[in-house]
């Protein structure tokens, strides 16, 4: 905070020497160096005046907040504005005082010549620092340097924002030397003094050509066949380090900085066309708000900090009971976002009283409940915990964040709640509706949002092939006919925020996670984009369904339908038979005495009397 008032402070003062500097050479240039006497009685009073008038206008065009570290048009156009508009309020301060003796006789070419002197000095000042970190640049990129030669693909935005980011880092990893695009009419052009060398086909030879050691892909739009064919192409060259820019939806900031970069995954491999977002209305629901999320250490509560924080909630209140988890989460959040309010709290959501104080103390807004038990055949051999957390920890939520008065609840909800086999599923289908029927008891408007598996979350698929490819495999798969929706964990969460911004409340929310994947083209798909043959290099074998597991996911009921929101990814489920709220409060009573005490028989048997779409496999085969 210190070091950003001094900034403004810095540049409030250049400001005021290069308005008074500006009037002064605008009367010398006028008079070619000899300003008479009744003139310069006039300079002297004009310099006060056009500083009370010029700097105010300069904080109204935000030109005292601008990052002039990563200047763009916004921020020259800005300028302009600035100094057009402080030059018409000094011509209209000069007309109305025309009376005033002293300011009688102003030539008007003083005016057009202050303009022009202004405008250079104020968008000058702002500059210079990039000016002469460029020049040092440069000069350091002569001589011999640590930085690795680096060849990037994509010569979009987000390309020559990264090479203007690496050329002005004094300590910069990489050294951009050359530029490749599918982009016909970008061939041969020269940005930021380097050549757009060619296609994607020419990547080899650019390499060579060029003694390039790294390349950095920075197209985070691009398909992932897009990226596996540069990386591919690449590793063929001999480069062995190949980095990437994120794609979009993770991108949280508009400014691309080298740290964004990060080695290829699979999921960069595996992703499919961007999802288009209302980002206004997204915003127009975070923005400036206090929420709380609840177990935000894990893989989609993590990414729901990260986006709320990307759209500028005002506070955000991270609640889990995985204390390594939050202090990770910290780190990585105060690494982002800095100077954001953030607040990292322990607390389960089976304690209602703990949940009650940390919406008593945050006061939010929204409140999103992303914590649960989430792995299926775990929660087969837990049943009475995977009820505590889901049923009754949801519950308490959604009754204390009602109580608070919290404006919207959104709690996170998944494809295995439909027509459930496992007892992770069936207890989410209550914990929906637990929402459902909660919704209208209060101000608060409560909705569910059902999506199925993301790509890369932990205990996922993916993580869990990429160990076993690592060592040497095996790859195991449980059957040859298993398909799963799959979805990047961060386009899942900007839909939950998407649906949430729709929401009026009582929906369950479903989303389009696209066609279904087979695990096994899955496997094949991450085996080959280690360079390696399945079932040669790396064998795949089949070990047969866990408890719980199917080979199909829904997600929807079969007395369910769908009706259509504004957003061609989101729909709202019709849902079908539903409880009375009195009959179950009764029936979520006698479930929370036998989760505490009695056998799993009994909890399976009671959760099949509150979802009557429960089908449990007693063997091991699966469902």
């Amino acid at each position: 905070m210190a070091r950003s008032w001094l900034h403004r402070s810095g540049f409030l003062v250049a400001d005021l020497c290069v308005i008074a500097i500006s009037l002064y050479l605008a009367y010398w240039l006028r008079f070619d160096g000899l300003i008479p006497e009744g003139h310069s009685v006039t300079l002297l009073y004009s310099i006060p005046l056009a500083i009370a008038l010029k700097t105010p206008i300069l904080a109204v065009f935000k030109m005292y907040r601008f990052s002039w570290d990563h200047v763009g048009m916004r921020e020259v156009f800005g300028t302009l504005s600035a100094s057009v508009f402080g030059s018409f309020a000094l011509a209209a301060a000069f007309f109305l005082l025309r009376e005033v003796h002293v300011f009688t006789a102003v030539p008007r070419s003083i005016l057009a010549i202050d303009f022009a002197i202004c405008l250079i000095g104020v968008g000058g000042i702002r500059l210079s620092k990039r000016l002469f970190r460029l020049l040092l640049g440069t000069t350091r990129a002569n001589r011999a340097s640590k930085a690795k030669r680096a060849v990037i693909v994509g010569a979009g935005d987000a390309g020559t924002s990264l090479a203007r980011s690496l050329l002005e880092d004094e300590d910069r990893p990489y050294l951009p030397v050359g530029f490749i695009d599918d982009d016909r009419g970008k061939r041969g052009l020269i940005i930021h003094g380097i050549r757009v060398i060619g296609g994607l086909s020419q990547l080899g030879r650019a390499i060579e050509s060029l003694s390039a050691m790294s390349v950095l892909i920075a197209m985070p739009s691009t398909s992932g066949a897009v990226v596996g064919d540069a990386a591919a192409r690449a590793r063929e060259a001999g480069i062995q380090d190949i980095r990437i820019l994120p794609p979009l939806s993770q991108l949280y900031s508009s400014k691309v900085h080298a740290s964004e970069l990060r080695e290829v995954t699979p999921e960069d491999v595996l992703r499919r066309d961007q999802v288009s977002i209302d980002t206004t209305a997204i915003e127009q629901l975070v923005k400036d708000r206090a929420i709380l999320i609840t177990g935000a250490a894990g893989s989609i509560g993590s990414e729901l900090c990260r986006q709320v924080l990307r759209f500028e909630a005002r506070h955000v209140i991270c609640l889990d009971n995985d204390e390594t988890g939050l202090f990770y989460l910290e780190r990585d959040l105060g690494r982002r976002f800095p100077d954001r309010a953030i607040s990292y709290v322990i607390g389960d959501v089976r304690d209602r009283l703990r949940i009650r104080q940390v919406l008593g103390d945050g006061r939010p807004q929204l409140v999103f409940h992303a914590a649960a038990y989430k792995h299926v055949p775990v929660m087969e051999r837990s049943a009475g915990e995977a009820v505590k957390t889901n049923v009754f920890g949801t519950r308490n939520v959604v009754e204390e964040a009602s109580a608070a008065g919290v404006q919207s609840l959104v709690v996170i909800s998944t494809d295995k709640a439909v027509n459930p086999c496992s007892i992770m599923g069936a207890t989410k289908r209550i914990a929906e509706l637990i929402t459902h029927a909660h919704n209208g008891s209060s101000d608060t408007q409560c909705m569910a949002v059902r999506f199925g598996n993301v790509l890369g979350s932990r205990g996922s698929v993916l993580p869990i092939f990429e160990e076993q490819i690592r060592s040497g495999g095996p790859v195991t798969i449980t059957d040859r006919g298993m398909h799963r929706y799959f979805m990047v964990t961060s386009e899942a969460v900007l839909l939950v925020l998407q649906a949430a911004a729709m929401g009026q409340g009582g929906e369950v929310f479903v989303l389009d996670m696209g066609e279904p994947v087979s695990i096994l083209e899955l496997a094949n798909d991450l085996i080959r984009a280690h360079g390696l043959v399945p079932d040669q290099d790396i064998p795949i074998v089949f070990t047969g369904a866990r408890p719980g597991e199917r080979l199909f996911e829904e997600l929807l009921t079969a007395e369910e339908g769908t009706d259509s929101t504004t957003h061609e990814k989101v729909f709202v489920a019709r849902l079908g038979s539903r409880w009375e709220s009195a009959e179950l409060a009764a029936k979520l009573e006698h479930l929370r005495t036998i989760a505490e005490h009695e056998t799993r028989e009994a909890v399976v048997e009671m959760l099949g009397q509150l979802i009557p779409s429960y089908k449990p496999r007693p063997t091991q085969d699966g469902c």
